[in-house]
């Protein structure tokens, strides 16, 4: 029985190593397409404002006003993304000390290391979405990144305070105030997107598709914990979960960011 559990184990290790160096792949080449062979993907800048408020001296009013802070480095933030999650894959297969960490919170139905990753390389991709939409403003990013920060440690939590729980026992509270959570930033983006319907059939189709991707990758993540919890089939192995997190996260993206990239190069 344990030999079987470690080899199960190890297989998953290797499991990681892979998918950390297809990340770590992809990361690498869209550094190297961006600075050396298209340069319109390097070029892609989007400017980030400061929204504050100014007195008037004509009007005898405060008034709303805005300044130039910084142009957001696209292409980079893109490789980025990837890169962390490389990095994720890495701490968990090579150092024998936090391999044994994470086999140990394997045990325990935990991953704390897939939810910080997560933490930083999703809440990085919906802000470079935010922004495709009009979201420009240096505030309201950095409440987007902190919110979907915030979902994914609810994440963690849900799987800190169930650990070794029986499946009728499960709290749910953690899933549903991360779902809320989760959802503020797409409120934020939809805001955005109905203050110019007309101009709604002029967002580039990369944009969509980017929309809709993450769209689809954000309910299938919460659909695996769900399937988990309840114990549905193959998921009654959190191992299994386990995997099917780390090829969805693969998936997701890696299309995502292949289509917020190409898409920059679109007039």
């Amino acid at each position: 029985m344990e030999e079987a559990k470690y080899l199960q184990k190890e297989s998953l290790r290797r499991f990681n190593m892979i998918m950390g160096g297809l990340h770590l792949l992809q990361g690498l080449l869209m550094i190297v397409l961006s600075l050396f062979v298209l340069d319109q993907i390097a070029a892609f800048e989007i400017t980030i404002t400061q929204i504050f408020l100014r007195y008037d001296m004509t009007l005898q009013a405060l008034v709303v006003d805005f300044k130039n802070l910084f142009n957001l480095p696209f292409y980079f933030l893109v490789a980025l993304f990837l890169l962390i999650s490389a990095g994720a894959h890495a701490l968990i297969s090579f150092p024998k000390k936090l391999n044994d960490l994470y086999n140990a919170d394997l045990d325990r139905g935990i991953n704390r290391f897939r939810w910080f990753e997560y933490a930083l390389s999703s809440s990085i991709m919906i802000v470079l979405i935010a922004t495709l939409f009009g979201v420009r403003d240096i505030g309201s990013l950095v409440l987007i990144f902190i919110v979907n920060a915030a979902m994914n440690l609810f994440g963690l939590d849900m799987e800190i305070i169930n650990s070794g729980k029986q499946k009728d026992k499960v709290n749910w509270g953690p899933f549903i105030w991360g779902t809320i959570a989760g959802l503020a930033p797409w409120i934020v983006i939809i805001t955005y997107m109905a203050g110019n319907t007309e101009a709604l059939d002029q967002v580039p189709w990369f944009v969509w598709a980017i929309v809709g991707t993450y769209f689809v990758a954000f309910n299938t993540f919460p659909i695996n914990m769900i399937f988990q919890y309840l114990g549905v089939g193959k998921w009654k192995n959190y191992i299994y979960g386990e995997r099917f997190y780390i090829i969805l996260s693969l998936v997701a993206k890696s299309i995502l960011a292949w289509l917020v990239l190409f898409g920059a190069m679109q007039p």
